[in-house]
């Protein structure tokens, strides 16, 4: 054996051209085996596989999209908001698998097989969508009422089309080469289409609509179990409001009533509201009428539906409500100040605290643009317009920033500062630095040196942060990033007024429906382990007793308690 395989040696040493030619021939056949068997043995997927998704608020939501999946082209979006169903007493609660979204064994469900079949259905469909033309459009009174988007950058036709059908919307539309609207209907007159004339962002041989006119397609296969009400979120129980007809401006009696029934026609009637009462199904805006601030036991509105025995269906003295696909638009325009402003305002945060959430709040409910102290190409292209001014330009409304210098601080007049639990924003920084705005870092970042020297060198910032803007800055107001979670009305209501803008009520409990912008991170690849070593906490410890005891010596509210791990 020995001396064949000395001959074999010698044999390709005298002719070196044939052993490369051999291992060409090897890996050539190697590559037409995995293909053949990635076409043979591909999966196949349930057409009800379930996606779950579980967003940083923390509600559970179940995805209903039919046979249109979530490519993996819009992984950059916000994470689409599905139906969070609430049973009676009498429902008995669905297996942990099956909340888990665990399969049977030979069942190819999960992440993996609905990409797969977001993306065959991408390639055989794509060219399903049929042009209706193009349409007037108006920032105070949208054509097309649902969700919407935006890219500067990338913008494409299916980009759009595949958003708004994967949502369950009819019509998708877009405009100004980047700006894509959903909806269940056109509300606006059409036009010539040679008006409709910019070229889309990304793709120059398409058309995107133009300057205040829509491009809209009508998606032929959105389901139609997925329009009505694949995108409805629970609310609440709340009371019954005084006067109904004046608060819920909508309202029919549904001898078979169901969640369905009445998330569809209301969403027909383009509101953002579904309120249930016995058989009676009411529609409306959130308003000072009708605010959805005091939510009651569930329990109170426990009475079953007509058309569904397993839903509750609230009764006369409380409504069960619920959020329909239709977009309140009152708080949705966004433009330049027209008065340049000499008094510069910070939005100042230590990295990952929430500063782009608070400048998406901000911009809705004041209806400006905000700036920053830097540029950030992505933010730009999702929307944030005034990323591109100079932070001293005067036309925005207040001006991120990371900042904790006394020189940079001082150049301010006054400043929201915005903190947030260092165990949280460390992590979000980190997966930011690592994932970008909304994705993760890798297991191997985590596991690797740069999370033990990430902790190291940025811990430190986070206190040095809040006690130099303490010590520097002008008129600071104290905004904690859990109290703008958990009571966004009040808190950004004193954000709001910091800034000198009269903002009308309504508009405030607009934004409270409109809250999460296109920088959310999904809570689908939360971490399965602790990534703090004893010592870390140690350290962070410290930090935090620093911070709490900066702010209570300025008479102001100390940090909150669950700042401090348990």
């Amino acid at each position: 054996m020995a001396r064949l395989l000395v001959k074999f040696q010698r044999y390709f040493r005298r002719k070196p051209i044939r052993f490369f030619m051999l291992i060409a021939l090897y890996l050539t056949a190697g590559s037409l085996v995995f293909l053949h068997a990635s076409f043979t043995g591909e999966p196949r997927v349930s057409e009800n596989a379930p996606g779950a998704n579980d967003g940083t608020s923390g509600r559970t939501e179940h995805q209903h999209l039919g046979t249109l999946q979530l490519s993996r082209e819009f992984k950059e979006l916000p994470e689409p908001l599905t139906t969070a169903r609430r049973y009676g007493s009498w429902f008995k609660s669905p297996s942990k698998d099956t909340i888990l979204g665990r399969n049977n064994p030979g069942d190819y469900g999960g992440t993996w097989s609905r990409a797969l079949k977001g993306r065959n259905i991408r390639e055989k469909e794509e060219d399903k969508a049929k042009y209706i033309g193009c349409y007037v459009d108006n920032i105070h009174r949208r054509a097309l009422r649902g969700v919407s988007f935006f890219d500067y950058k990338k913008m494409t036709l299916f980009r759009c089309q595949d958003n708004c059908a994967e949502r369950g919307y009819l019509f998708a539309g877009l405009e100004f080469g980047a700006e894509c609207y959903c909806g269940h209907k056109i509300q606006a007159a059409n036009v010539s289409d040679v008006e409709c004339n910019m070229q889309c962002k990304g793709e120059k041989n398409n058309i995107c609509g133009g300057v205040n006119r829509l491009s809209i397609y009508r998606l032929e296969l959105a389901q139609e179990s997925a329009r009505r009400y694949g995108s409805a979120i629970f609310r609440g129980c709340f009371r019954r409001p005084e006067n109904v007809s004046v608060a819920l401006l909508a309202s029919r009696v549904m001898k078979n009533m169901s969640v369905d029934r009445c998330v569809d026609f209301c969403t027909g009637k383009e509101y953002p509201l579904a309120a249930l009462a016995g058989s009676w199904c009411h529609c409306g805006f959130p308003t000072s009428l009708f605010t959805l601030h005091e939510r009651e036991d569930e329990q109170l509105c426990a009475q079953k539906c007509s058309g569904e025995e397993f839903e509750s269906c609230g009764n006369s003295k409380y409504f069960i409500v619920y959020q329909t696909q239709v977009q309140d638009n009152r708080c949705m325009d966004r433009r330049f100040l027209t008065t340049r402003v000499k008094q510069f305002i910070a939005l100042a945060s230590f990295p990952g605290a929430g500063n782009t959430w608070a400048r998406h709040l901000i911009e809705l409910a004041t209806g400006f643009y905000t700036g920053s102290y830097y540029f950030d190409g992505s933010l730009y292209n999702k929307g944030f317009k005034g990323e591109r001014d100079h932070w001293r330009s005067g036309r925005t409304i207040c001006i991120k920033t990371h900042e904790s210098g006394q020189k940079e601080i001082e150049a301010f007049d006054s400043a929201i500062l915005l903190i947030r639990n260092p165990y949280k924003a460390l992590m979000a920084e980190f997966n930011r630095k690592y994932g970008g705005h909304i994705g993760f870092a890798s297991h191997a970042h985590w596991k690797g040196k740069e999370w033990p020297e990430f902790v190291k060198n940025y811990a430190p910032w986070w206190a040095t942060h809040t006690i130099d803007w303490l010590k520097y800055g002008k008129n600071v107001l104290v905004v904690h990033f859990e109290d703008l979670k958990r009571d966004l009305f009040v808190q950004l209501k004193r954000m709001v007024s910091l800034l000198g803008i009269v903002v009308l009520e309504d508009r405030l409990l607009c934004v409270e429906g409109q809250k999460d912008g296109n920088f959310k991170r999904s809570g689908l690849r939360k971490l399965e382990y602790d990534p703090y070593t004893p010592e870390m906490r140690k350290m962070i410890g410290g930090y935090i007793k620093t911070v709490d005891s900066a702010l209570k010596l300025r008479n102001l509210t100390g940090v909150p308690a669950d700042y401090y791990p348990r």
